[in-house]
């Protein structure tokens, strides 16, 4: 409890920074439209979209109260790997066996990935967002906590509609502004979206151009097939900090297995390459500034690494891969 108190402490002190008149956002989108214009978007293009466009306070308190912020790992990989979910989605995929076991051979990603990124980002579709994407990515473009970011993204939405890739009339999604079965963002969907089964337009919403598309994404950033994402260990306390990592961003001094055995508990690396070039993620750590809690700990792997691509977050791509175990052992 002291935890989230004292993060919200510091989320009220943030947020109360955050909220501007409607008056400054009027003159953001003043501003923006001179961004867009300047980008190639069509003035008739920006109006017709943008005319109902919204600043949602919402948005901005789910930005600043993520889980992936306070929730530990135990609990959030436990809320998102459920036995309800494996049944789910072993559901899911004897209804769609064909065409998933298709994707799977043409893109070389295993179905359980897919089936486990699909299963935590919408709960297999069941649940995609009802927030308006336009004026989600709109309110966090003038939002200045990431506002380079969204204001790019929101560019590219734009462009998609302006191509008529996209109806403007049916994005709704996450508050964040992702969209679809896999929550794909704009520049997502600009660079791996699919229309697989060939009807001349890509449907985020439908089994098939879904999961091509998801399938598509991870093949073309990397994904190593049948290769391990993370192996969970127990750490010395002898073990330099800087070797630690809690941020998502980028996993930083990286080695040999063969040299962090000497940092580990009881290690059985009997099913791994020693030379293989890993990283060690502390999740927990970083809950509490400044804190020596050194469990749970995890070497991970560059499938790992791959998932941070999809989400920079540590424990939502520990999730994805312990989902993906638990399906491996249900095929």
């Amino acid at each position: 409890m002291k935890i989230i108190k004292i993060f919200l402490i510091l989320f009220l002190l943030n947020f109360s920074n955050v909220y501007g008149s409607n008056d400054d956002f009027i003159a953001w989108k003043i501003s923006f439209k001179e961004v867009a214009l300047k980008k190639g978007i069509k003035e008739s293009t920006f109006d017709l979209v943008m005319k109902n466009v919204k600043f949602l306070p919402k948005v901005i308190e789910y930005d600043r109260f993520q889980p992936e912020f306070y929730e530990d790992t135990k609990t959030y990989i436990s809320k998102r790997t459920s036995k309800r979910k494996i049944v789910k989605g072993k559901e899911l995929y004897k209804n769609n066996k064909g065409l998933i076991d298709s994707v799977e051979k043409k893109f070389f990603v295993e179905k359980e990935l897919l089936l486990s990124l699909m299963g935590i980002e919408t709960n297999f579709g069941t649940y995609v967002g009802k927030m308006d994407i336009l004026s989600s990515l709109s309110t966090l473009s003038f939002d200045k906590r990431r506002s380079e970011f969204f204001t790019n993204e929101l560019i590219t939405l734009l462009q998609l509609v302006e191509k008529d890739l996209i109806d403007y009339n049916i994005l709704f999604g996450s508050w964040a502004g992702a969209f679809g079965f896999f929550q794909f963002m704009p520049t997502t969907i600009k660079n791996y979206a699919l229309d697989f089964n060939q009807n001349d337009i890509i449907e985020l919403k439908n089994i098939e151009d879904s999961f091509a598309s998801a399938a598509n994404y991870i093949n073309k950033i990397g994904w190593k097939m049948n290769q391990p994402c993370f192996i969970k260990v127990e750490l010395k306390t002898d073990i330099p900090k800087k070797y630690l990592n809690t941020s998502a961003k980028k996993i930083k001094n990286k080695k040999k297995i063969i040299f962090f055995k000497k940092f580990i508990k009881n290690f059985d690396n009997n099913n791994y390459d020693e030379n293989m070039i890993v990283g060690i993620i502390t999740p927990d750590k970083d809950i509490i500034p400044n804190s020596e809690n050194l469990k749970p700990a995890y070497i991970v792997f560059s499938n790992y690494e791959l998932i941070l691509k999809w989400n920079r977050s540590l424990r939502f791509a520990l999730a994805v891969c312990h989902l993906k175990d638990k399906f491996t052992n249900e095929f």
